[in-house]
């Protein structure tokens, strides 16, 4: 989950944009197995994003995800459930503060300098590998590292694989 782009963070025409993103190596052909493990929790996101339909809610397959825009319930920005991403922006294609950036952010009261901003789409890009990983392990793994908090782990990876395009994986890589 990360929260919707903050006012004056560069926009994606700002920063050029974000690193090409590829799955995982180790999915390969083998791709199919990581959603078919992630599914029961993707026929929820599935079910919860469809409430948002009648409500102008607007559907599109990117990102690695069934991806409702728009979406009319929640905090903001996004949050991704198997290989369904719920957003409650226009799209994903805004940059925003990585947890850590915003973590210092509020405890310097001070603004997020650009190079701590991620493309909201890789971010949550990163969610959708490691529910393909874990299935239905991630939850309560994702809940028990913190919830949407700077030093939640899973938080930590889809902040560098939105950096770097690559390091999806809690665990283990550089923080940088």
């Amino acid at each position: 989950m990360q929260p919707p782009r903050e006012r004056g963070a560069p926009s994606l025409a700002d920063a050029g944009g974000g690193a090409a993103r590829t799955a995982p190596h180790w999915l390969g052909r083998w791709h199919w197995v990581g959603k078919l493990w992630a599914a029961p929790v993707t026929l929820l996101g599935l079910a919860v994003g469809v409430l948002g339909l009648p409500l102008g809610s607007r559907v599109r397959l990117e990102h690695n995800a069934v991806v409702f825009h728009r979406y009319p319930f929640g905090p903001g920005g996004a949050m991704v459930l198997g290989n369904v991403i719920l957003n409650t922006l226009p799209d994903l294609d805004v940059r925003v503060p990585t947890y850590a950036a915003r973590a210092l952010r509020r405890r310097d009261a001070g603004l997020v300098p650009a190079q701590d901003h991620v493309l909201l789409a890789d971010h949550e890009r990163a969610h959708t590998y490691q529910y393909e990983a874990l299935g239905l392990l991630f939850l309560p793994l994702y809940l028990l590292g913190g919830g949407p908090v700077a030093g939640n782990p899973f938080e930590r990876a889809a902040d560098r694989y939105a950096r770097t395009a690559a390091g999806w994986w809690p665990c283990g890589g550089a923080e940088g």
